[in-house]
């Protein structure tokens, strides 16, 4: 029979062990998962830098590089892993022959050719790491990047002013005034949420072209003066966290609902404000079709989506320059998102959680 200490011991350690197992197992779940969501965003970034050569040469590497040369003689020859009987070397191709072939040692060149039997065809080249940033210069070049980064903002910047104005009156509405047949409203507005957009693409089409409105980017920015039941959803659901005593002392103060709105809930609601704020810049950054159809051939007024696409369709077969100006088009909206990712992810939790 073993004795209780050495029991207790062989405890002690299978459960550290599971325990050691089991957080091992936890953080390479999360690896994995963090390179599934990381892996897109970093092959654009590897294929921005690449040069037009790596993709249509055997053998390249992933990485952005080039093929590694060495001058001899004013002649630029290419580099290989030559395989000799002192073990691997990297000698530059002199002379190319069927089972005979001349190369250049780059660390002796006073040595002269070396003479090496067998396919030259067969051998690796060597690859340097090589960035090429110019891509991105000539995609900002090419694209008009101030003109269309300064579009998308007004659109965007001018939408998300009526989202958060419309919606917080909305929302505010909702959620603290008592009106007859107020919850058949609610659930109406949210049946909206419901409704395909290609329902109502004619007919939206219809009006903004009697209104005169096809070309210009009214139809980007004056419907969102008129809420939007996602949003409005959110901010009531925070302004419902809100207890109502901060209202009846605001009233008893002589103030008013609008200015209880202001000057009493919303300094307590910013979270749930930048929520709908920095998710409407986000999706009018990104928005495609709309632009797309209500912009017609106005170049002079295209979004940075729109730009990019005209951009792509003309650069079809290079690669480079297309994952290049959509890396420059990420830029606002991920700094956008990582300067308020806090507030933004507090206000996520607070308006889908709680209530």
């Amino acid at each position: 029979m073993n004795p209780p200490s050495r029991n207790s011991s062989s405890f002690v350690l299978v459960r550290h062990s599971r325990k050691l197992l089991a957080a091992s197992s936890l953080t390479l779940f999360a690896f994995m998962l963090l390179s599934a969501f990381l892996s897109p965003f970093l092959y654009m970034l590897a294929t921005a830098v690449k040069t037009p050569q790596q993709f249509t040469t055997d053998g390249a590497p992933i990485w952005p590089a080039k093929e590694a040369t060495y001058t001899y003689e004013g002649e630029e020859l290419t580099i290989y892993q030559v395989p000799t009987a002192e073990g691997m070397q990297e000698w530059a191709l002199f002379k190319p022959g069927r089972d005979e072939s001349q190369f250049i040692d780059p660390d002796n060149p006073g040595a002269g050719p070396v003479q090496w039997t067998g396919a030259w065809r067969t051998l690796e080249k060597i690859w340097r790491f090589d960035p090429v940033f110019e891509n991105f210069l000539y995609a900002w070049e090419a694209v008009d990047f101030p003109k269309v980064f300064s579009n998308t903002f007004i659109v965007a910047a001018l939408g998300m002013l009526g989202t958060t104005i419309s919606c917080t009156l909305v929302a505010y509405g909702f959620a603290r005034f008592r009106l007859p047949g107020k919850n058949i409203l609610f659930i109406l507005l949210m049946s909206t949420v419901f409704l395909p957009g290609m329902i109502t693409l004619a007919p939206k089409y219809v009006v903004y072209q009697k209104l005169g409105w096809i070309g210009t980017w009214a139809p980007l920015i004056v419907p969102h003066f008129f809420a939007n039941a996602w949003n409005v959803f959110l901010l009531r659901q925070y302004f419902l966290t809100l207890p109502r005593e901060i209202d009846e002392a605001a009233m008893v103060d002589g103030a008013g609902p609008l200015r209880t709105l202001l000057a009493v809930v919303l300094p307590q609601s910013w979270a749930a404000v930048l929520v709908v704020m920095i998710g409407h810049f986000v999706w009018a950054w990104n928005d495609f079709f709309e632009p797309l159809l209500y912009l017609g051939n106005k170049t002079d007024l295209y979004v940075i989506s729109v730009a990019i696409q005209k951009f792509n369709n003309q650069f079809e077969n290079q690669p480079h320059f297309i994952q290049a100006t959509s890396l420059l088009g990420l830029i606002l909206p991920l700094t956008l998102f990582f300067l308020a990712q806090r507030y933004f992810m507090q206000g996520i939790v607070i308006t889908g959680v709680e209530k």
